[in-house]
């Protein structure tokens, strides 16, 4: 019979142990863990939640050096598989499978399909013997991590996130954010016209008012709303079709140059365009306020002497969405190429109502979709109409 040297059985020993410690961590069994445990998924499928795989994520636009508001950081899957699965005592050390790559988990995953996947089954299973982490670890993953893991693999378990990822929860920052009844909100536009008598059949009677309290100041603001859903919506809509046929040609359709203006002094209270959906957002990319509403008279009908605060040609603007959300950049007028002196980012209270992680997943859903023209993201020719305040870098295509 072979001898061991003492260093060898103490080495033996120890694998046993070890061995049999991890068999007893995975043994999920344990009566008083398990009772009126139910591990299944009672949340459901939010698009808008964005879900990537890696906790940070750069703007393809960023600077050589990202700016503040150039990286997309949030929870990612890998963070929660390793936190929950591939710690170095478990899947990310000597237990398999390993988990603690994108390649490793991906197989066990179907991309597109959350209940065909091995790993969901893992983290939602009832079979306590399957469950992952193990029930006796006491360490289940919460509503929010299921919700994300849940969501990134519905929406094709990319290693990077894309437009898919990018546009639903961009947009839902955009009209959470910013469409609340004080600000760019429908009713409150459409009411504002309403009380002032420029849209015909609609009076002060159809409109109720809201006051909004300043909390930094306490000062309170009356705002002017459409309360009849119905008449909100044909109302917005017809404006809509209004800019958009019009700006379509100019000539043709002159007669359909929009008059009620969404600032002074044709509505008063309101002051800012709705974005409450997609299609509100993009007709304020393409035209955005600075084109549709003006203080100072821009047009008047030789025929009828009726005075327009509407320009006519939809790029000679100041002002476009992303530089009123973002800060660090500074907007060039795409029809006069001329860059503006100041950063516009107040629509983001100065980047204090966003935080930086959320303007930039605005920003990459931004020069991400296809929707918004060329002249909006590189402007005419490719000649660039956003820089970076610090460095003086002008975004090209």
């Amino acid at each position: 019979m072979k001898k061991i040297s003492v260093i060898q059985a103490v080495t033996l020993f120890l694998t046993v142990m070890f061995v049999s410690a991890s068999v007893f961590q995975c043994k999920k069994n344990d009566k008083d863990i398990i009772k009126g445990l139910d591990r299944s998924f009672t949340g459901t499928a939010d698009t808008t939640i964005y879900a990537s795989f890696y906790e940070s994520n750069t703007v393809s636009v960023a600077e050589a050096t990202p700016d503040v508001n150039d990286v997309i950081k949030f929870r990612g899957v890998q963070t929660i598989v390793h936190e929950y699965c591939a710690t170095s005592n478990c899947h990310g050390g000597p237990i398999g499978p390993k988990l603690d790559t994108y390649t490793e988990i991906m197989k066990y995953v179907i991309p597109g399909s959350p209940s065909s996947s091995k790993l969901w089954d893992f983290v939602t299973t009832n079979d306590f013997d399957k469950a992952m982490p193990p029930v006796n670890s006491n360490h289940e993953l919460t509503i929010t991590d299921k919700t994300l893991l849940y969501n990134w693999i519905l929406n094709g378990a990319k290693e990077r996130p894309d437009l898919n990822d990018f546009r639903p929860a961009a947009v839902s920052l955009i009209v959470i954010g910013c469409g609340s009844a004080n600000c760019h909100n429908q009713a409150t536009a459409t009411g504002g016209w309403a009380r002032k008598g420029a849209i015909p059949g609609l009076t002060a009677a159809d409109t109720t008012t809201f006051t909004y309290i300043n909390p930094a100041t306490g000062i309170g603001t009356v705002y002017c709303q459409l309360s009849n859903e119905t008449l909100r919506n044909q109302v917005w809509t017809a404006y809509k079709d209004s800019v958009k046929k019009f700006y379509s040609d100019t000539t043709a359709f002159a007669s359909y140059r929009p008059w009620k203006t969404l600032g002074t002094p044709r509505s008063a209270l309101s002051t800012r365009g709705p974005l409450q959906s997609y299609d509100d957002i993009i007709m304020d990319i393409y035209y955005p306020k600075s084109v549709r509403s003006n203080s100072t008279v821009q047009y008047t009908d030789p025929n009828t002497l009726i005075t327009y605060y509407v320009k006519g040609n939809p790029i000679n603007a100041s002002s476009s969405l992303l530089s009123r959300v973002d800060s660090t950049i500074l907007l060039a007028n795409p029809f006069t190429g001329i860059f503006a002196t100041s950063q516009q980012g107040d629509m983001a209270y100065g980047d204090g109502g966003l935080k930086p992680s959320e303007i930039a997943l605005i920003k990459a859903w931004y020069f991400a979709d296809p929707n918004i023209p060329g002249v909006w993201k590189y402007g005419l020719n490719n000649a660039g109409i956003f820089k970076y305040r610090k460095t003086g870098n002008i975004i090209k295509q």
